[in-house]
């Protein structure tokens, strides 16, 4: 009976001990900042839809303290004719909104859970604002994947993925 106990002791102590780095390597392999490579929202039948185009651009920034900030536009997005912000039409405005996603905050990454965690303080989506919202991700080198599971857009069926590249 010792013997088992002994056992499982050394077991579990060796799992914590394997988990407790990893948790901590995942928000220290965060850290910096990354360039968008695609942002779509995938549906059932395996269909995807581009939110912001065929060549998305963005930027992430992670901080060692836990804070972060992210920027997504889609790539050509009209001027306003009235060069004035305050001054743009329906379309312009509805263009715009539709164009870009940005929120910051701060984050918590779990790789035992393979869980990234925005706590989004500010966002462009007001129903963002004040909530935390988990993503599943993987990070495989230089690439870091997340989904989305309620996208800002797409319905109730659409899925989002996201995917960075750490630049160098």
């Amino acid at each position: 009976m010792n013997l088992f106990r002994s056992l499982t002791l050394a077991a579990v102590s060796l799992l914590l001990l394997a988990a407790a780095p990893r948790e901590l390597m995942s928000a220290k392999q965060l850290t910096g900042t990354w360039t968008l490579v695609l942002c779509d929202n995938v549906y059932p039948d395996g269909r995807r839809v581009q939110l912001y185009g065929p060549a998305p651009q963005g930027q992430l920034m992670f901080d060692a303290q836990g804070h972060y900030s992210l920027h997504i536009l889609r790539a050509g997005r009209a001027r306003f004719a009235s060069n004035d912000k305050s001054q743009g039409t329906a379309e312009e405005y509805k263009a715009t909104v539709q164009g870009s996603n940005a929120h910051f905050g701060r984050y918590a990454a779990d790789g035992a859970k393979g869980t990234l965690t925005f706590h989004i303080d500010h966002a462009a989506f007001p129903n963002w604002e004040g909530t935390e919202q988990q993503r599943a991700f993987t990070l495989a080198g230089d690439e870091l994947t997340y989904t989305v599971p309620v996208p800002t857009s797409g319905g109730a069926t659409a899925v989002g993925e996201v995917k960075w590249r750490r630049m160098r």
